[in-house]
């Protein structure tokens, strides 16, 4: 993360997100596969760093090995082998990031879910517990999805409706406000913003 400034002086949180270097690996049809999309790969890789089946797959479709591959939906149809351009996103554009969360490892209910705790004086001997889960009576039973002590993070999420500040097309980067999920250096998913209408839609 860093900060950009505006013409107006203004200060913006914003992320940089590499996004150069997507190449169109094969483009699925309804009548072949039951369904349309197109996939996508990301960062080249050695021959010796994929198994067997997918380098053949690559050779195929005459792509060099990608150690990440996803699929998108699309509204103009790719040639197999294209280098998807930066400036498929322009500044002002809306986008949704997907990835996966910081694993925090076990974690309290008080870090977790943000718990107030239990007293901290008087004798009380349960300052960061949960508490009461339950009544034996009734329902007798805890119900599911109680907030409790457990593993945290290290999960998907997106983050929608985050602009676009710049596209640096030298640099191979975007720029968004905001923040996105994951540390630096994880792999995300930059899709347009399925919930807010831009001028690129």
């Amino acid at each position: 993360m860093t900060r950009i400034y505006d013409d107006n002086g203004q200060v913006h949180p914003a992320t940089v997100i590499h996004v150069a270097g997507n190449q169109v690996i094969q483009i699925k049809s309804l009548e072949k596969d039951g369904y349309t999309a197109v996939q996508v790969g990301y960062e080249d890789v050695k021959e010796s760093r994929v198994t067997k089946p997918l380098l053949g797959h690559f050779r195929k479709h005459s792509a060099s090995p990608k150690r990440i591959i996803r699929e998108f939906q699309y509204t103009e149809t790719p040639s197999p082998g294209k280098i998807i351009p930066i400036t498929l996103f322009s500044p002002g554009d809306y986008v949704d990031v997907i990835g996966i969360t910081k694993g925090r490892g076990f974690m309290g209910v008080v870090r977790r879910y943000r718990f107030a705790g239990q007293p901290a004086s008087h004798g009380s001997m349960m300052h960061r517990r949960t508490g009461a889960i339950g009544c034996r009576l009734t329902p007798g039973r805890v119900f599911k999805n109680k907030r409790m002590p457990g593993h945290m993070g290290n999960v998907r999420r997106t983050v929608q409706n985050l602009k676009v500040l710049q596209v640096r097309q030298d640099d191979g980067v975007i720029v968004v406000r905001g923040s996105v999920p994951g540390a630096n250096g994880t792999f995300v998913v930059v899709r347009r913003a399925v919930k807010k209408i831009t001028k690129n839609n």
